[in-house]
């Protein structure tokens, strides 16, 4: 496997350019822990206007698939491989742990940097960060401004009453009670300004919203009235606040003359987290979790290059597929060993995609608390064993906090329910929210799809979880967290 990644890191650059020659400009956000009904072009009720107009003005994803949690996302978006062949199927990577996304596999903007492209990263990495080697401006970015770990606090910047803000090689510390997403438009807003136009443009913009905690400025959560659950009309209020500074990258495009020759990517890194409030209605279950709900989240693309504007992608669409996706539109060729499968022509043209089946997960961890093993294949969807910890139905403006969850169910309890059986099928055109489990009624199937999940177990790489590291304690590191303090990631 390494040596067929290393001999691919060489790829081909396409004749697919625009008619000046020049690449399009690319803008590939990521939302986190975004819920499928927590945009305005499925739920009215969510204020995000700049987000649904440029996903009404290009093609949205209907059947958008991503991890149950975040590094395994990231990792999928950034390789185009899955995350079981990298050892990080099980939860995400600890702010301690010696692991990284591997070194061996290349990462989206080496690719376009090679093709010319000027390359920046914004906001929440969480893809390892014990070795600089692990680190964005080490795979292939110009420039890296945000935060290491999964969560940090929207104003101190703060991960366990330590600072976690980067930019580049320094320390950010005098961004004390500057809300993120604010600081995240101004810094794109400054490299828009001052990018070059003869260079094409990638611009990653990881947010921090929606992910907890739950904090917004309060003009964006009084915009919610009517939401009677306090934390859910915070979250609301994070959701607009993400537009917001959505709409300012837009614009600052428009003013700098790129927007016209920019392509637009958009996902969340995995679905609504149930107990922050988060909502997936009417798909079952929300992160961790590998039902629908966890795993199906509302995507799109939009800009230049699409033919056929206002229309609806039908195909399945996978994690991996972004990386080759964004390689093709780019005009390049993606390498052949990759997972993922180019979407671009498809989803540009509005013909059908190439994807008939994937994997949601493959842990054999115990207990696999987001989600042991799970496949479709065209409309069928097979789960094995644990499906992770939100098994059920969840209607938005309800408390499902931990304690209230806790109440009517024990943690065991919750890990067991909708768990009665050990293969669970749903036929997923008929049956998109999981109510009906054919699996008694449908053995045939069932075995089918098993076979196919454990040919793609033969390539699985145990798990990589190591022990949090006391080398990664901030106190040796001016109360910082900082790369540097593993000799080499676990590989």
């Amino acid at each position: 496997m390494q040596s067929v990644i290393t001999i691919s890191l060489i790829f081909l650059i396409t004749s697919v350019h625009n008619l000046e020659g020049k690449r399009p400009n690319i803008v590939f956000i990521v939302a986190d822990d975004l819920g499928w009904n927590d945009v305005g072009f499925h739920n009215p009720s969510m204020i995000t206007p700049n987000i649904d107009k440029l996903a009404y003005q290009g093609v949205l994803l209907n059947h958008s698939y991503v991890q149950p949690v975040c590094s395994p996302s990231r990792h999928a978006f950034m390789t185009g491989y899955y995350p079981f062949k990298a050892g990080l199927q099980h939860l995400v990577i600890g702010n301690s742990q010696n692991v990284c996304s591997p070194l061996n596999m290349t990462f989206l903007p080496k690719h376009l940097k090679q093709a010319g492209y000027a390359t920046h990263a914004i906001g929440k990495w969480h893809l390892g960060f014990c070795s600089w080697e692990c680190t964005a401006e080490y795979r292939g970015f110009d420039s890296f401004y945000g935060y290491y770990n999964s969560r940090s606090d929207y104003y101190t910047h703060f991960r366990d009453k330590f600072l976690d803000f980067h930019d580049g090689y320094n320390v950010v510390w005098d961004k004390n009670g500057s809300y993120s997403a604010d600081l995240y438009a101004d810094r794109a807003e400054h490299i828009i300004a001052k990018h070059n136009k003869s260079q094409p443009l990638f611009l990653y913009l990881p947010y921090q919203n929606v992910h907890e905690p739950l904090e917004v400025p309060p003009e964006y959560e009084a915009l919610y009235p009517n939401v009677e659950t306090p934390g859910r009309r915070t979250y609301c209020g994070m959701v607009t606040a993400l537009d917001a500074a959505i709409g300012r990258v837009v614009e600052a495009m428009k003013k700098k003359g790129l927007y016209d020759d920019t392509i637009f990517f958009f996902t969340p890194d995995n679905g609504g987290w149930t107990p922050y409030h988060g909502n997936n209605w009417p798909l079952r279950g929300g992160k961790i979790t590998i039902w629908e709900g966890g795993t199906r989240v509302p995507g799109f693309v939009s800009g230049s290059s699409i033919e056929k504007t206002g229309s609806v992608f039908n195909g399945l669409m996978h994690a991996v597929d972004w990386h080759p996706t964004i390689l093709t539109a780019a005009g390049l060729s993606p390498e052949p060993s990759l997972d993922g499968i180019s979407q671009w022509d498809a989803i540009r043209s509005g013909s059908n995609g190439k994807r008939t089946e994937f994997i949601y997960n493959l842990d054999d961890t115990v207990p696999a608390t987001q989600g042991h093993a799970g496949i479709r294949m065209g409309d069928f969807k097979l789960l094995a064993g644990n499906t992770g910890l939100y098994n059920g139905w969840y209607p938005p403006d309800k408390m499902y906090t931990e304690e209230v969850l806790e109440e009517e169910f024990s943690f065991e309890e919750r890990l067991k329910a909708g768990n009665e059986s050990y293969y669970k099928l749903f036929n997923l055109k008929d049956d998109p929210n999981e109510y009906e489990n054919l699996a008694d009624d449908m053995p045939e199937m069932v075995q089918k799809l098993l076979k196919r999940m454990n040919e793609y177990r033969k390539d699985l790489i145990p798990a990589k979880i190591p022990p949090q590291d006391p080398a990664a304690n901030p106190k040796y590191f001016g109360n910082v967290w900082t790369p540097g303090w593993c000799k080499k990631p676990m590989s």
